[in-house]
């Protein structure tokens, strides 16, 4: 998944079989997390993050970037969450 740059490209190449499961995951977050986050590709998954609209001080590693909330990803034998 390498060459994959945005949501919707990552949600393309997920096995059909996995696919559900994946999206019913995304479906269930985007219905609960808070106001104003924000949908994202970076790290070479599918991340929601809180904008610098809400937190101007960014992620403390790089405060250029948004401050991360949580993750999901496709991954080899799983679908993984992260939360951080």
């Amino acid at each position: 998944m390498s060459q994959i740059t945005s949501v919707e490209d990552y949600i393309d190449n997920i096995p059909k079989e996995r696919l559900p499961a994946f999206l019913k995951l995304r479906n269930a977050i985007l219905e609960n997390i808070p106001e104003g986050f924000e949908e994202a590709f970076s790290y070479g998954m599918i991340g929601y993050v809180v904008p610098h609209t809400k937190y101007t001080d960014g992620y403390h590693c790089d405060p250029s970037l948004p401050l991360p909330f949580i993750s999901i990803a496709n991954q080899k034998g799983f679908i993984a969450l992260y939360h951080m």
